[in-house]
Order: structure tokens, then sequence, then C-alpha cells
């Protein structure tokens, strides 16, 4: 399976999630939310196909 490869900053993830910040880097520390990738030395990125999926097990664990 092949899919499109986007990384995401922390504005995107907040706005896709509609999360903040405090409660996505809670979520990472408690491995309840994918872990950042760091691609420089301040820079850090969510790929959009973790969050995605990410997202579809929470609709998931909601409609049981």
């Amino acid at each position: 399976m092949t899919y499109e490869v986007k990384f995401l900053r922390l504005n995107q993830v907040k706005e896709m999630t509609s999360l903040s910040k405090s409660t996505i880097y809670k979520m990472i520390a408690e491995k309840k939310f994918p872990r950042q990738i760091q691609i420089g030395p301040q820079q850090v990125v969510w790929t959009k196909h973790d969050v995605q999926d990410w997202m579809n097990q929470k609709i998931q664990e909601a409609a049981l």
C-alpha cells in the first residue's frame, strides 16, 4: 500500500485534532498520541497518516 507522505507542523496538528499543544504533548508522554519526528535541531513534525490513523481510531472507539 502506498500513500503520499506529508509532514504536519504543530499548528496543523492542533487544527486537525482540535487539541491544545499541552494536551498533545501530555498524550505523547502517556503514549496515547503519535510521537513527533525530529527533522532539525529545533524542528519537529508529525506525519499526516499517523495523525489521521489516531483520529480514525478515536472514531472507532466512540462507536463501540
